[in-house]
């Protein structure tokens, strides 16, 4: 495992004393929530909505189906 620098040991330090990033991190995480998850559960249908205008943002071209094909299959 690579050691940090004396520089970025430093830097380190210093965020952790910082109350502004402490104050910006607890704000963060009082308005985290879970995207796809509602009162009955998970929400399948805006997830799979999420993933197919995230490909398409990204252009992603779909691959063509290929079943798979195998007659022993053990795990």
């Amino acid at each position: 495992m690579n050691r940090l620098s004396q520089a970025a040991a430093e830097e380190l330090r210093k965020l952790a004393k910082s109350g502004a990033l402490r104050k910006d991190m607890e704000t963060i995480a009082q308005n985290r929530r879970d995207a796809f998850v509602t009162a009955d559960g998970v929400d399948v249908d805006a997830y799979v909505e999420f993933l197919s205008q995230f490909n398409e943002f990204i252009n992603h071209e779909p691959k063509k189906f290929v079943a798979m094909i195998d007659k022993d299959m053990r795990l």
